[in-house]
């Protein structure tokens, strides 16, 4: 399998991937709103890779790069009417792998080479939510150093579904 960044033609398979992940979980996909992101990738994420298996995409992440959130590492504060993790300068997106392809440390690689941009960009702490039910996730994320420090509901998830936050001190 195989990692690389998102190019013209990805579209589908990155909305595959993500609507098998929100199924397999029971979460609302919400084309127009929530997950509109997916349909737009380019115009929507500074970076993006995806898992290639077979000529086919079977799983993503993205990062951006954001100013540096206020307050002291670990706590939670509102920005712009959004919870968000302090002293962050970069934050984790739409990481998702294919249920039929999880158990091959996909995430885990996907995780390192968000983190090694990010590294590579000057940023010192990536930003991570993700929602509660995902524990295999937050299982990875801690293994590699995260801290869990924050819960909330992301604004306009049609699911109201709550989210733990985590600060991953750079490198890893």
């Amino acid at each position: 399998m195989l990692i690389r960044e998102y190019r013209d033609g990805d579209g589908p398979g990155v909305v595959q991937s993500v609507q098998a992940t929100y199924a397999d979980y029971g979460f609302s996909w919400d084309a127009d709103g929530y997950c509109k992101d997916l349909y737009d990738v380019p115009n929507s994420y500074e970076w993006f890779w995806v898992v290639e298996s077979e000529n086919e995409v079977v799983g993503c992440t993205a990062l951006s790069l954001h100013r540096r959130v206020p307050g002291e590492l670990g706590q939670t504060v509102v920005v712009e009417g959004t919870p968000r993790v302090s002293a962050t300068d970069c934050e984790l997106h739409r990481l998702y792998i294919r249920p039929e392809v999880r158990g091959h440390r996909l995430g885990e690689k996907l995780l390192r080479t968000t983190c090694a941009k990010a590294t590579e960009l000057g940023c010192s702490t990536i930003e991570i939510w993700s929602d509660k039910k995902l524990t295999h996730a937050h299982g990875l994320y801690e293994r590699l150093g995260a801290i869990k420090s924050g819960e909330r509901i992301c604004p306009g998830d049609p699911d109201e579904s709550p989210e733990w936050g985590f600060y991953l001190p750079l490198p890893i």
